[in-house]
């Protein structure tokens, strides 16, 4: 019998409730779409993201994030590490029966950290084992013959047990490459069914990450997942890059917590596929926001107004020009494709120094004043001016405007007379 991982197609959850995409692509770099055919999204928020520093979930915050995650089709959860602490491995545990997505626990290749994992109960069990000359001698002091031998001896026990299994040669994009490839051949003689090739450092670059996917898959018959984190700010570009040379799989966090600067973020990741290249990912893309903001209270890490995707500027506008040119078409200083629906997120018109008319006249014919051209122009000069003095312009000052300069206001009662 098949696992729900190798087996995709025994429910999907755009099938099951997902409104059709609205995707409109342009001409120039959008003409082309076609350099991925799959992504999978393994999340990891509960486990690297949760390593983020001063961070710590809770075991009901725990439950809250991956029963979002599976709720919105995410393809793998990563529980945590089970052998932890016994908190952790109960947290582990209750959320693999409660999944239906599969589930996966960490572990490194000790006897009882793999022992740990499948006593969880998870679907997928990810072994680990450093590979960087400078992390076998300076972490875990340990010979790569042994760091080998250790390795196949775990992915041996996972598989024969009957779970699923991944392996991460930790730290490989400093790993000498024959090593690499030699410690890849030994796992794969033993079935693991996932290579997973983490950017541990943050140091790859995209062209690179992608000619060394395009290697690896050469010489494995494994599935390939990339790790990137973003000690570059790269992570997500990395993890796209991996995509186009032949991964399969990425690991990402949402809101891209995790150690030092991150991880590929969950929300970018997902949307780069969606809606740069065109991949149904399964992904219930409205909830990503929700998603965000849970996240964002549970780590107490502050998502930045300019964060991608779920920042509260992304879909925010104050220039004149580009506020104008929104208000007649949103495609025109928006990518197009992506909007805020798609993400469950709403476009807001901010007023400050540089709003210009089209913005000053929307918000008041929104709150039910009926301005001149004159009039408008007045307030919109106010505006600025207050901006400038780095005020911000909420409604009530807007409104305040409005009144000073002797705009009609229309209430309701005779909004309904008018009907």
């Amino acid at each position: 019998m098949c696992t729900r991982l190798q087996c995709p197609t025994t429910w999907t959850w755009r099938t099951l409730r997902r409104d059709p995409r609205r995707v409109e692509f342009f001409q120039g770099t959008l003409e082309t779409t076609s350099e991925i055919e799959t992504v999978r999204i393994f999340d990891t928020t509960l486990r690297d993201g949760e390593q983020s520093p001063r961070t710590s979930f809770s075991y009901d915050e725990k439950r809250e994030i991956a029963a979002l995650l599976d709720a919105m089709g995410t393809h793998v959860i990563e529980a945590g590490f089970p052998v932890n602490s016994d908190a952790e491995f109960e947290a582990v545990r209750d959320i693999a029966d409660a999944s239906r997505t599969t589930t996966c626990g960490l572990a490194r290749v000790v006897d009882k950290d793999v022992e740990a994992a499948l006593d969880s109960g998870v679907d997928m069990v990810h072994v680990f084992v450093s590979t960087s000359d400078v992390q076998l001698q300076d972490s875990m002091h340990a010979s790569r013959e042994e760091a080998v031998e250790r390795a196949v001896k775990s992915v041996r026990r996972v598989k024969d047990a009957g779970v699923e299994c991944m392996f991460s040669p930790m730290d490989a994009t400093r790993t000498e490459k024959a090593f690499l490839f030699e410690v890849i051949e030994a796992v794969s003689q033993e079935d693991v069914d996932w290579i997973n090739i983490p950017d541990t450092c943050g140091v790859c670059t995209p062209t690179r990450m992608a000619n060394l996917i395009g290697e690896i898959v050469e010489v494995t018959d494994a599935s390939i997942d990339v790790h990137a984190h973003d000690d570059f700010g790269l992570a997500t570009a990395n993890a796209m890059a991996g995509f186009e040379a032949g991964a399969t799989q990425a690991q990402v966090s949402v809101n891209g917590i995790g150690e030092r600067a991150g991880n590929a973020a969950y929300e970018e990741v997902v949307m780069s596929a969606e809606s740069l290249y065109g991949v149904d990912t399964g992904i219930e893309t409205q909830r990503i926001t929700e998603l965000s903001r849970v996240v964002e209270a549970a780590s107490d890490i502050p998502v930045p107004q300019n964060k991608p995707v779920v920042g509260r500027n992304a879909f925010s506008h104050e220039s004149g020009i580009h506020a104008a040119g929104v208000l007649e078409n949103a495609s025109t200083f928006e990518p197009g494709v992506m909007t805020p629906e798609m993400v469950g997120a709403s476009r807001e018109f901010v007023l400050g120094k540089h709003t210009g008319t089209h913005s000053v006249r929307k918000r008041l014919s929104d709150a039910g004043y009926e301005p001149t051209d004159a009039q408008v122009r007045e307030i919109t000069r106010r505006v600025k001016d207050y901006g400038a003095e780095k005020q911000r312009v909420t409604m009530t000052e807007l409104e305040r405007f409005a009144d000073e300069v002797g705009v009609d206001h229309v209430d309701e009662e005779e909004e309904e007379v008018r009907a």
